[in-house]
């Protein structure tokens, strides 16, 4: 994560590359943290959403609430289905669930006909989704034999997706 912000911070696109940058930073800061305080990294991961859908915006600010139907679905149906397992963390978890729900539809909002970046923050945002919505799963609800390493990969992916449609195009 660090040198993807280093990259971003670089090459970033204005506002929507000092946010994404920073909210690599964050994510960096909080892949350390949650090793050992599960509740505090995942804090830090909400505070990266927020920095992403920031930078989103400032890349598209028109609303496109449509585009938020399926994300806010998904976070419901996420939520109603760990609810019971989730004791204590019952209100962070839905916190963090509307954040990233928020974050996959602001990068749905940047897709626009005959741009890339929009897609690449898509694909990096869903990626991000899948990645949570996997630890969510493995963690809470069922164990998933080797799931580290399918976390870890679309957690990497959704990162460079997201980093990469906040450079400058070439």
């Amino acid at each position: 994560m660090a040198c993807l912000a280093i990259w971003v911070s670089r090459e970033g696109d204005g506002w929507l590359g000092r946010l994404a940058a920073l909210g690599l930073v964050v994510s960096a800061v909080a892949d350390f943290v949650i090793e050992w305080a599960f509740l505090g990294g995942l804090a830090l991961f909400l505070a990266a959403h927020v920095l992403y859908i920031a930078a989103f915006v400032a890349d598209e600010r028109r609303a496109r609430p449509l585009r938020a139907l399926p994300f806010a679905a998904y976070a419901a149906a996420m939520y109603v289905m760990l609810a019971p397992w989730l004791g204590a963390l019952a209100i962070p978890i839905g916190l963090y669930s509307l954040a990233i729900a928020a974050m996959m539809w602001r990068a749905a909002a940047r897709v626009r006909p005959g741009e890339r970046a929009g897609w690449i923050a898509l694909a990096g945002a869903l990626c991000f989704g899948l990645s949570d919505t996997l630890l969510a799963l493995h963690r809470f609800r069922w164990p998933l034999a080797g799931a580290s390493y399918l976390i870890m990969l679309t957690y990497w992916a959704g990162q460079f997706g997201i980093a990469a449609s906040a450079v400058r195009p070439r």
